[in-house]
């Protein structure tokens, strides 16, 4: 699957989650709840890396962890798109920046 598919997937899931909450709850979520959200992700994919690596007993860890990295990803994509970001781009861009560093850091 390319990128742009996985981007169009994502928002696809993030529109019928803003109709569940439009109807349940009177609003969608906002830019900030979603960042919100993406903190919870963030914390249970750090218990079950610690979990796949001997630390934390979490059965099913490692089925739990590939799911719990995709909701990330998906929080991600969410996120860019909702602030206008080319995340393809941006990223291309940050490996860019990130390998140039590196070349230098390598060679000083």
């Amino acid at each position: 699957m390319e990128f742009d598919q996985l981007i169009e997937r994502a928002m696809a899931v993030r529109t019928r989650y803003a109709e569940y909450e439009q109807k349940h709850y009177g609003t969608s979520w906002t830019n900030e709840e979603l960042a919100l959200g993406f903190v919870g992700d963030v914390g249970d994919l750090v218990k079950l890396v610690m979990a796949v690596n001997g630390r934390r007993n979490i059965p099913d860890a490692e089925t739990k962890l590939a799911h719990e990295l995709s909701d990330c990803l998906w929080s991600v994509i969410v996120l860019a798109h909702a602030h206008g970001i080319n995340l393809e781009d941006a990223f291309m861009r940050t490996m860019d920046e990130l390998e140039q560093h590196l070349i230098q850091a390598n060679s000083a």
